[in-house]
């Protein structure tokens, strides 16, 4: 089989992160591309899902609460010790 040379650029502590998990596996970097490679052909596509991460509905109304209260801080009471907060909450 012929083989032939690719090269890329990458974020140099990726790459270090890549090669440990690699070898950790028992492979080296160009082995690992090559699996990616190979099964990109094998499924025509990428070999995983790639999604857009979306926030479920009670996460989306958390994030917008949060923005209220950065807007309108004065509407809502604030803490600045642990001790007198937890009193409040539990009395």
């Amino acid at each position: 089989m012929a083989t032939t040379s690719m090269n890329i650029r990458m974020d140099s502590a990726l790459k270090k992160q890549a090669q440990e998990l690699f070898a950790a596996l028992g492979m080296d970097m160009t082995t690992a591309v090559t699996i990616f490679l190979r099964q990109a052909i094998q499924r025509q596509g990428l070999p995983f899902e790639v999604t857009l991460k979306r926030p479920n509905p009670e996460t989306i109304e958390a994030l917008a609460e949060v923005q209220e209260m950065k807007k309108h801080p004065e509407r809502y009471k604030g803490y600045t010790d642990v001790d007198a907060m937890m009193k409040e909450l539990l009395d």
